[in-house]
């Protein structure tokens, strides 16, 4: 069984493991031992309560139970950008115009923001290549919804999760070549291994910080704007089914959509209810549905196959097991997809 559950120490070998296999582009998971353990430790001082907001960074990971073996990653900031500006361009307009000329003439352009301080952010989200099967990507991305939906007052009323830019196979970003490069005399694969060792805002502030004329720019730039990464397409379909959408931010280095939604608003928040687990021996078939615990430190999230009651949940003694519940216990359950609605 797959179980999503906190980060810990021990988690430093199998989190180097999925670094390695991540590859340029994931900025907030950097094969760097240093780094990635310092992460972890931050992780666990937040679920301890230990953390001031600014700190605050929860990390989850998916484990198999059976092997132990860590196959993924994801994470949740609480608020960006308050002890370091929080950056990324927003696609604008500046209009030209004068009526004696008779001329009038609109340019998209790229503005230097700081309009994300204090949202919530969904971040590092990785699944090992052995691990893309059984609908493990939705469980591990959807179960940071759960965790929101149980502790909203941990965090910002708007979410917001920046997405992998175009990059070629060797790593190179048309955005930074025709951009970034100029106030760099480094590779894209530098630049984005120092935002991810927590340098962004040291590079960010050498970027211009006058509006940057798009039509200036080559073509090829131009048109990854805004456009995902191939990898991270299914990740930003799954992002839109739960309502969130794109808003004219895209990050400063690659060019990447930012989608943002409202907490409250987010499918899985919204939908999901808090019933009683009754242990049964055998659950009846049904909608693939998540499952979390109430619990903060102990936070479980697994996936099931099985109908949903209006008054509670089945649920088998080796879900509980999971979960770390007891017969009685509030589980937290949501339909997986959009499609697949609780009974």
């Amino acid at each position: 069984m797959m179980i999503i559950r906190p980060i810990r120490d021990s988690d430093l070998d199998g989190l180097m493991e999925l670094a390695r296999s991540a590859g340029v582009g994931l900025t907030s998971l950097p094969v760097n031992v240093e780094r990635l353990a310092a992460r972890i430790a931050r992780s666990e001082k937040t679920f301890a309560g230990e953390a001031e907001q600014a700190d605050c960074g929860y990390v989850f990971v998916l484990e198999d139970s059976e092997s132990g073996r860590v196959g993924g990653i994801c994470a949740l900031e609480a608020a960006v950008g308050l002890k370091e500006p929080w950056y990324n361009y927003r696609v604008g307009t500046i209009v030209h115009a004068s009526e004696e000329l008779g001329v009038y003439t609109r340019h998209e352009t790229l503005f230097l923001s700081n309009d994300h301080t204090g949202y919530s952010e969904l971040c590092t989200l990785f699944l090992h290549p052995d691990f893309r099967v059984n609908r493990n990507g939705g469980l591990l991305s959807k179960s940071r919804f759960l965790f929101l939906a149980q502790f909203p007052e941990l965090f910002g009323k708007v979410v917001v999760a920046e997405m992998r830019g175009v990059s070629d196979a060797d790593g190179k970003s048309p955005l930074w070549e025709a951009l970034g490069r100029h106030f760099f005399s480094i590779d894209f694969a530098e630049a984005d291994y120092l935002t991810g060792v927590g340098q962004k805002a040291f590079v960010a502030e050498l970027m211009p910080k006058f509006p940057v004329y798009i039509d200036f720019l080559p073509q090829q730039a131009q048109a990854v704007i805004g456009q995902t990464h191939e990898n991270t397409r299914p990740a930003v379909a799954m992002l839109y089914g739960e309502g969130f959408r794109y808003e004219g931010y895209v990050d400063i280095f690659d060019g990447g959509p930012t989608v943002q939604a409202y907490t409250r608003d987010i499918r899985a928040v919204r939908d999901s209810r808090l019933l009683p687990a009754n242990i049964v021996a055998s659950v009846t078939e049904g909608d693939f549905q998540l499952l979390s615990n109430t619990s903060l430190e102990g936070f479980r999230v697994i996936m099931a196959q099985q109908q949903v009651g209006r008054d509670g949940i089945d649920i088998t003694a080796e879900q509980a097991a999971a979960l770390n519940i007891k017969q009685g216990d509030m589980v937290r359950v949501v339909a997986l997809s959009p499609k697949e609605t609780a009974q």
